[in-house]
């Protein structure tokens, strides 16, 4: 209670949720978004599901109601655990889904697509035999350097097609590399637009026009809407809600910070590993949060 009373004396009205799993063992996490002060956590000695997330939830709500404390907003990943919950206890919340998994979702189906078109341009390498080439296969080895050429370029720049910024000088590069390259072409602006979409200086209503417009766009190329499946899940469209408050985060990086130092833990101390020495260690964390 005195740590409670100490996190909660600059409450934002912000929070970061999460999970994290720890073989049989699940800890849930509530952290201020905005002060990164862990405000909540529980551990579980089995999956979580909606019950679970729910009296966790009322849990917090109930301390925050005896100090007379308003939630204003709530940002979390994109599982499916939350949206009921959050629901259930806050009704109408603003609910975000945080920004970064959105956008790794999709820059790695990028470039899961970029790996499929090394493969095809790989199979199109005419088969020599082993020696020396003869002077009727020229054609042949010339052919085979040349892909074998693209595929490396490819590979090697492989995350200018994801990069949020490029110069002048990648811009061109990009341009060299996917010459012939139709699909590769076509990605780069539509990835460019997806990050438009998480511009600040827009409103969430203004982003969704975009995004409707984007969806639309990527659908008339068959291969391309298989590739970013992804841009019409309705998680985009709630990773769009920071936009309307500026207080409102826009990643979930406060809990997950903590998490992070959890698995640090892990690491270098082998015997946290039963329900009481979880728990005493995350008890451990909040005493070092007050230091």
């Amino acid at each position: 209670s005195d740590y409670l009373e100490w996190a909660l004396a600059d409450f934002s009205g912000y929070l970061a949720a999460d999970e994290l799993y720890d073989g049989p063992f699940c800890i849930l996490s509530i952290v201020d978004n905005r002060t990164f002060k862990r405000l909540f956590f529980q551990v579980l000695d089995h999956a979580p599901n909606h019950e679970d997330m729910i009296a966790f939830f009322r849990r917090f709500q109930a301390a925050l109601q005896v100090r007379q404390l308003t939630v204003h907003g709530i940002t979390t990943d994109g599982s499916a655990l939350y949206p009921t919950a959050i629901q259930v206890v806050w009704e109408d919340l603003p609910h975000q889904i945080c920004e970064f998994h959105i956008l790794k979702d999709l820059n790695q189906a990028v470039l899961r697509a970029v790996a499929q078109v090394r493969k095809q341009l790989a199979v199109q390498q005419p088969k020599l035999k082993r020696g020396r080439p003869k002077a009727d296969q020229k054609k042949q080895v010339q052919k085979r350097q040349r892909l074998q050429q693209k595929i490396s370029d490819l590979f090697e720049h492989r995350f200018l097609f994801v990069q949020h910024h490029l110069t002048d000088a990648e811009r061109t590069t990009l341009q060299r590399i996917t010459r012939g390259l139709p699909l590769l072409r076509v990605l780069r602006p539509i990835v460019d637009e997806i990050y438009r979409l998480f511009d600040r200086r827009c409103r969430t209503a203004t982003a969704l026009a975009k995004l409707a417009v984007l969806r639309q766009r990527v659908q008339r190329f068959t291969k391309l809407s298989q590739v970013l499946k992804g841009l019409f899940s309705a998680n985009v469209e709630k990773a769009l809600t920071f936009l309307d408050d500026h207080l409102l985060g826009a990643t979930s990086n406060a809990v997950e910070r903590g998490n992070r130092r959890y698995r640090k833990m892990q690491n270098s101390v082998y015997r946290i590993r039963t329900y009481a020495q979880i728990v005493a260690r995350m008890a451990l964390d909040l005493f070092r949060e007050t230091l």
